[in-house]
């Protein structure tokens, strides 16, 4: 039963693929051992294993998405904030990211890397993020200067119905391969949001070739232009 639930959420990520397999085990255990519901009584939500010197980052992320509006769901903004330290703690692990961005991203030109340009960040963690299937929240593509050597991409949260620049930045690229947020309207560089990238990236990593590997394959990046 569990293997056919699995496969009917098709969720790419193993981290949060194996957080929603633990909290479907988690709300079956709750539901049998209860004989009365209440039908706004939350389930528990189980933590993903954020690393110690993360621990209180992600606490104020999740406070701080969950300050967006009073219909964000605070289970979910913990859950996010959680699958955002953990994803980018593993991506720094996958990318082997070495001196500053600039730097990385002359090793990934000469074939040294295979990953991590800013744009390729933001991908995965936008995959990784959506397998949590949000209600009181969106997830938007993120993009300053593009076109220009100057370019970042980043992924943007907001509360559900929120403009962009209501929302907070999830930046990893900026910051040497460690998660680094802000509100949209504070940052140093102007961010707008790309729907059509998004929409991309989400198509691709939804392609039955795509759905069962730990990081998407490279896309094409036609629309935008180098970091």
């Amino acid at each position: 039963m569990m293997n056919a639930l699995t496969k009917q959420l098709a969720i790419p990520h193993p981290v949060c693929r194996r957080l929603v397999i633990v909290f479907m085990l988690a709300v079956g255990i709750f539901a049998s051992s209860t004989s009365t519901t209440v039908a706004d009584q939350r389930q528990p939500i189980i933590l993903l294993q954020v690393a110690s010197g993360d621990s209180a980052a992600a606490h104020s992320l999740a406070n701080k998405i969950a300050a967006l509006s009073p219909k964000v769901d605070q289970e979910e903004a913990n859950l996010l904030a959680q699958c955002a330290y953990v994803t980018v703690s593993q991506l720094r692990r996958q990318y082997r990211m070495f001196g500053t961005p600039i730097f990385n991203n002359f090793l990934i030109y000469h074939g040294i890397r295979k990953r991590g340009y800013c744009f390729q960040w933001a991908e995965d963690l936008l995959i990784a993020l959506d397998t949590l299937k949000l209600d009181s929240l969106e997830l938007h593509w993120g993009e300053s200067n593009a076109g220009n050597w100057r370019e970042n991409n980043c992924i943007v949260v907001t509360a559900k119905g929120q403009p962009f620049n209501r929302g907070i930045i999830l930046d990893c690229w900026r910051h040497f391969g460690h998660l680094r947020w802000n509100a949209v309207i504070a940052d140093e560089d102007p961010y707008v949001e790309n729907r059509a990238y998004a929409h991309l990236v989400r198509a691709k990593s939804a392609a039955p070739a795509n759905r069962h590997i730990v990081l998407q394959t490279k896309i094409d990046r036609s629309s935008k232009a180098t970091e």
